[in-house]
């Protein structure tokens, strides 16, 4: 027997959702992080996955510096243990497929483990990238450029990339 998933709910329909139901109807939008949802819901109504995006983003830059410092760290690093240990999530797994992170030879993947351990002992929180249409060299390239930022570019470039994440997980909900 084949099962079918319902369709995602519209904006419209998430809009008159109480704000459990939209947290769970979202989940995954934001890597282990249901507050932003819960904060997005006050923003009702939604008529468009644009505005809903957009309220998400609003949730993200209103938040205090402690809780975007939560978000960020609550993403995991590229072809990481994660990765290792089958434990990313289901989002995160078919992004990093997608970039080819799990086809790394031992010399990528050994480069690639170097720069998130300089990445993260440099910033405190892990490299994040939006990694569709990247490839895994590509991604170590930035890595290698971006750490030569400050730690307050990075913490803003890592909210930035949070949120194209997001738009590219509400747009594959969509399609």
């Amino acid at each position: 027997m084949t099962t079918t998933q319902a369709p995602f709910p519209t904006p419209a329909e998430l809009s008159v959702m109480p704000c459990q139901a939209f947290t769970e109807a979202l989940e995954g939008i934001f890597e282990h992080s249901a507050w932003v949802t819960q904060r997005a819901w006050h923003a009702r109504p939604f008529d468009s996955v644009q505005a809903l995006h957009k309220a998400l983003l609003d949730a993200v830059s209103q938040a205090d510096p402690a809780d975007q410092l939560a978000l960020i760290r609550a993403h995991p690093e590229l072809a990481g243990k994660e990765a290792a240990q089958g434990t990313l999530t289901q989002a995160s797994t078919q992004e990093q497929q997608g970039a080819g992170l799990d086809q790394c030879s031992a010399d990528e993947l050994a480069r690639l483990r170097r720069l998130n351990a300089a990445y993260r002992e440099r910033f405190g929180f892990p490299f994040i990238i939006a990694v569709k249409g990247l490839s895994r060299h590509q991604i170590m390239d930035a890595i290698d450029t971006r750490l030569l930022n400050s730690r307050d570019i990075e913490l803003s470039t890592c909210l930035q990339e949070i949120g194209k994440i997001a738009r590219f997980r509400l747009d594959a909900r969509y399609s």
